[in-house]
C-alpha cells in the first residue's frame, strides 16, 4: 500500500512540475550566489588595490560596499526563494497531497 502511494505521487503531474520547477530555480540561485561569493573573494584575493580605493576623504574604501552588497543579495535571494516557496511550491504541494488523498 505505501508503494501504491509512493508511485502515485512521483506520476501526478502536479508533483513532477513542483519538483522540476524547484530543482531548476534553486539552481539558478546556487549558482547565481556562487558567482557572486566567490568573485567576491577572488576579488578580495587578487583585487586588492582595486578594493583599497579609498571612498572621498574617509576612511572607507570600495571594497565595503562590495562586501555589503554580498550581503545583500543573499538576503534577496533568500527572500525570493522563500516568497516563491510560499506561492507557487505551497500551492503545487497542497494540489499533490490533495491528489494522494483521493
Amino acid at each position: 500500500m505505501h508503494a501504491d502511494l509512493v508511485s502515485r505521487i512521483a506520476s501526478d503531474p502536479n508533483y513532477q512540475a513542483l519538483e522540476a520547477r524547484r530543482r531548476r530555480f534553486g539552481w539558478v540561485l546556487t549558482v547565481l550566489m556562487l558567482v557572486v561569493y566567490y568573485g567576491f573573494i577572488l576579488l578580495v584575493a587578487f583585487g586588492k588595490p582595486f578594493l583599497s580605493q579609498p571612498l572621498g576623504a574617509g576612511v572607507t574604501t570600495i571594497g565595503i560596499p562590495i562586501g555589503l552588497g554580498v550581503i545583500v543579495f543573499t538576503v534577496l535571494i533568500t527572500g525570493l526563494y522563500v516568497r516563491r516557496a510560499n506561492s507557487e511550491f505551497d500551492t503545487l504541494t497542497e494540489q499533490v497531497v490533495e491528489g494522494a488523498l483521493k
